[in-house]
């Protein structure tokens, strides 16, 4: 089992859209709400606001994700597949979306979510 080491920022613009990732450990399900109302009116201009986490709280693990509207599939479960793939517990990633008016696809959105996400977490584990 991996946790993230610090939180973390980063930024990737695909077709005039710009993602803004951002990774958060976090300890609960408290927590993950706390860091998610600092987002709300934050990014103004933004159209989507997804995240995806994945903790163990009371020794019962807990996932959850959010499309923000995204088209199903394309945002909250590619980030949340990221966290059960490099087995990150105790992690929450959201991503920001600006649109930059060319729509992407689902698989498009699947790759700009998730590279955004990978980037904060890029030399940013440990076990």
């Amino acid at each position: 089992m991996q946790k993230i080491r610090e939180n973390k920022e980063s930024q990737i613009t695909i077709k005039r859209s710009k993602f803004l990732g951002f990774c958060f450990l976090v300890e609960s399900v408290g927590q993950v709400k706390e860091i998610l109302e600092t987002f709300e009116g934050k990014y103004k201009g933004a159209r989507h606001t997804v995240y995806a986490y994945r903790l163990q709280e009371d020794g019962v693990p807990k996932e959850r994700f959010d499309n923000d509207g995204e088209p199903n599939g394309s945002a909250g479960p590619p980030l949340l597949s990221l966290l059960q793939k490099k087995d990150i517990m105790n992690g929450l990633l959201v991503v920001v979306r600006y649109y930059g008016g060319v729509n992407l696809g689902v698989g498009g959105l699947i790759r700009a979510y998730t590279g955004a996400a990978q980037e904060t977490l890029e030399d940013n584990l440990y076990d």
